[in-house]
């Protein structure tokens, strides 16, 4: 269901605007290899309306106008979601919009971000458990407890639970919400053979906290192959 909304929610001058922000950092993950063709995906949610990006556009090329708004909050699963604004063109929002709820729901996020990095990838094909580990990198520092806390310390362990993937993208909403109950100082959930899921109170430190996950996944994966313990 949609509803007539000013057209100014999504096109704006302002370079700060989510509709435009999230194009520009589709890109900027595009150019990083964390999204390909169609994959992965953003979301920004400010206040009681929430910002996000089409499915089946490729990433480089999204625009403005492609952009979907929805109020917050909304429960999920919901065959009639309602919708504030829809693009004009035959487009569907994001695959993952269901698990973008769960970060706002069971966080309070204000950002989620997810993509198909190859780093997440590996890490969740090395570590066959429900837990993704390393311990005593700096860059631990750059992730937050629960993703919206205090800054994690070098000395501390980082944990990210690992879910197993589904055919379908909204299959993942239900265990990815568990593993964030039973892990609850996780900033991320990976999903196996596909992908991860990051959040954070808004888009700079979502963003933030996905590279500094990305960088943490890439050590890790090395030091598995290297024959090194990633926890001290």
């Amino acid at each position: 269901m949609s509803l007539e909304i000013p057209e100014s929610l999504v096109i704006s001058s302002d370079p700060l605007h989510p509709a435009n922000l999230i194009p520009e950092l589709c890109r900027t993950f595009y150019h990083l290899g964390w999204v390909t063709g169609t994959g992965g995906g953003i979301c920004i949610r400010l206040d009681d309306k929430v910002y996000i990006a089409p499915s089946g556009v490729q990433k480089e090329r999204i625009h403005p106008s492609h952009i979907f708004v929805l109020p917050y909050p909304q429960a999920f699963p919901n065959a009639d979601r309602v919708f504030l604004r829809r693009p004009a063109l035959d487009l569907k929002e994001s695959a993952c919009t269901p698990l973008f709820w769960n970060s706002f729901d069971l966080r309070g996020a204000g950002s989620c971000i997810h993509t198909h990095s190859q780093n997440a990838v590996m890490a969740t094909l090395l570590w066959p458990g429900p837990v993704f580990t390393i311990s005593h990198q700096e860059m631990i520092k750059g992730v937050r407890i629960g993703g919206v806390g205090a800054a994690m310390s070098y000395l501390d362990t980082l944990e990210v639970p690992i879910i197993e993937n589904t055919p379908h993208e909204e299959d993942l909403r239900e265990s990815m919400a568990e593993a964030m109950k039973k892990y609850p100082d996780a900033a991320a959930v990976l999903v196996r053979r596909h992908g991860v899921y990051v959040w954070g109170l808004d888009w700079q430190r979502a963003k933030t906290q996905t590279e500094c996950l990305d960088y943490l996944f890439e050590v890790g994966v090395k030091m598995k192959l290297a024959g090194l313990q990633t926890v001290l």
